[in-house]
C-alpha cells in the first residue's frame, strides 16, 4: 500500500521551519559566533496601504524577513517531510 504525502503537511512544516528558524536567528543575534544566523534581507511594503471606505477601514501590509536560520529551518522541514 502506497502512502500519499499531503501538500498541507508540507506547507505546515515549511511554515514551522521558517518561524522557528527566524526565532533562533533573532536569539542568536547577540552571540558573536552565531550572528551569521540572523543575516538576511527584509522585503515587502514599508508603509501599509490604507483603504478608507467611510464606515470601514481596511489596512493592507506585508513584510517578510528571510534569514540564514529560516533557510536552514526550511531545509530541515523538507528533510522531515521526506522522512515521514
Amino acid at each position: 500500500m502506497r502512502r500519499t504525502k499531503n501538500f498541507w503537511v508540507l506547507l505546515l512544516l515549511l511554515l514551522a521551519g521558517v518561524v522557528l528558524g527566524g526565532f533562533i536567528g533573532s536569539l542568536a543575534e547577540g552571540i558573536s559566533w552565531l550572528s551569521w544566523l540572523n543575516f538576511g534581507e527584509a522585503f515587502g511594503l514599508k508603509d501599509p496601504i490604507v483603504l478608507n471606505l467611510g464606515i470601514l477601514v481596511i489596512t493592507f501590509g506585508l513584510s517578510i524577513k528571510i534569514t540564514m536560520a529560516s533557510i536552514i529551518g526550511m531545509i530541515i522541514a523538507i528533510i522531515t517531510f521526506r522522512w515521514l
